[in-house]
Order: C-alpha cells, then sequence, then structure tokens
C-alpha cells in the first residue's frame, strides 16, 4: 500500500486540513488519490459549529457562517475523487465523541477488519492513498483497537499534525514516542496554521522539535479552503 497515515497531537490540530493539502498536492501532480477516514464524529447539526454558532470547515476556522462540511467531504473535495462515503469512512456518527464511544451510542461496535478491508480497496483503485485518523494516535477505535494499531495494519507512514503553539514540544514528541514504540516510521511533522510573522516561540518550537526528534518539520500556513488551487505544495512525490 503506497500512501500515509495522517495523525495529530490531539484533537483540533488541523489533521484534516494537512490530510486535505496533502491529497491535493498528489492529485496535482497526476496521481490518482484515494482518501480514507476510518471513523467521523460530530455529524448532527450543530455539532461543529452550524449558522448560529462558530464555524467550523474541516479543522480549521473560515470566515463566513454557514454549516461545516464534514471532514470525509473535504479530503473527496481534495483529493479530486470520485468515491462515495461509504468508502471514505465506513463509520458515521452524530455525536462529536470519541468514535468507540461514538459507536456505542448507536448501539454497534466499530469492526477493526472492516476498516482494514476498506482501506485496502480504496488503496487498490488508486495511486495513493491518505489515511487520516481520529483524534489522537492513542484513541480508541473500540475498546481494545486503537488508531494506531489501524496504521500498524496498513503499513502506513505517519505524518503529524501539530500547533506551532506553547505546548507542541511536550505532545507532538509524545506522539512521536508513541508512534516509534509501535514500530511506525515518522515521515514528517506539520507544524499548522503557521503565521505569516511566527513568533519566537514558534521558531523554537520547529528547530526544537526538529532537533530533538529527528523528524523533517513541516510548517502548513492558513488556508483558503474554497479555493484549492491557492494551496501550497505539501510533502508531495515525498508521500
Amino acid at each position: 500500500m503506497n500512501g500515509v497515515f495522517v495523525t495529530g497531537t490531539g484533537t483540533e490540530v488541523g489533521k484534516t486540513i494537512v490530510a486535505a493539502a496533502i491529497a491535493r498536492t498528489l492529485s496535482a501532480e497526476g496521481n490518482r488519490v484515494a482518501v480514507f477516514k476510518p471513523a467521523v464524529t460530530g455529524l448532527a447539526e450543530g455539532a461543529n459549529g452550524g449558522a448560529d454558532g462558530p464555524i467550523r470547515q474541516g479543522d480549521l476556522d473560515v470566515s463566513a457562517r454557514r454549516p461545516p462540511e464534514p471532514d470525509h467531504h473535504l479530503l473527496r473535495r481534495a483529493a479530486g475523487s470520485g468515491q462515495g462515503d461509504d468508502e471514505i469512512a465506513p463509520y458515521r456518527y452524530g455525536p462529536p465523541a470519541s468514535p468507540h464511544l461514538a459507536a456505542a451510542l448507536a448501539g454497534e461496535e466499530i469492526d477493526p477488519e472492516r476498516l482494514r478491508v476498506a482501506a485496502r480497496a480504496a488503496a487498490a483503485n488508486a495511486d495513493v492513498l491518505v489515511c487520516e485518523g481520529v483524534g489522537g494516535l492513542l484513541v480508541p477505535l473500540r475498546g481494545d483497537y486503537l488508531v494506531r494499531d489501524l496504521a500498524v495494519d496498513l503499513g502506513l507512514p505517519l505524518v503529524i499534525a501539530a500547533s506551532p503553539g506553547l505546548g507542541t514540544i511536550n505532545h507532538t514528541l509524545l506522539t512521536i514516542e508513541a508512534a516509534r514504540s509501535a514500530e511506525l516510521a515518522v515521515k514528517a511533522v506539520v507544524l499548522t496554521p503557521w503565521p505569516e510573522s511566527p513568533s519566537a516561540i514558534e521558531v523554537s518550537n520547529r528547530e526544537t522539535l526538529e532537533s530533538l526528534s529527528g523528524a523533517t518539520v513541516e510548517r502548513l500556513p492558513l488556508l483558503d479552503l474554497d479555493s484549492p488551487r491557492t494551496w501550497p505544495s505539501l510533502l508531495g512525490r515525498r508521500a
């Protein structure tokens, strides 16, 4: 399987944005790109904001007041993929909760084998697969099966989305340590949204993470999600 597995140091750190930017870059290079996310939560009306609340599109605030675009829709649009919702995200839930809890509230349990089969089917019809996890690396998809376990089963290297600000050194290094303890390769860390004029802390965080982890640390600025053609290249042929 050729591709990457995008995880994050926690929730709301830009995983969907990073995964979308990678998918867009690979598609623009002429690759057939498939996208995959094992579970999407928070789909209930207003769960991530709506017409009268904070506006979210994927993991990133946008300036217009409108309902949020579900993560799997943004991934599909970025990749230029014709995949159906079930092919991209086999499990989709209304409550904004950890996937194992969202599944329990729906009266079901996430099946790891269904995830593995669906991810491999998506990859079989593409040149490259961009898979986005849920929450952080150690979030349970079901009680005994973590996001990290899925990454191991798929054999994909990790790209870690992280905040550029205060606290990111600890969160990011812990995520890298958790990945490497499972013998997962870390392809890159992506700090996002990277400001036009980074502070001394943000610059130091990037340099420190690169020095202590030995991983490549990329920067991704705030994106106009309505205009993928304006997005900068991210990883590309290295993915």
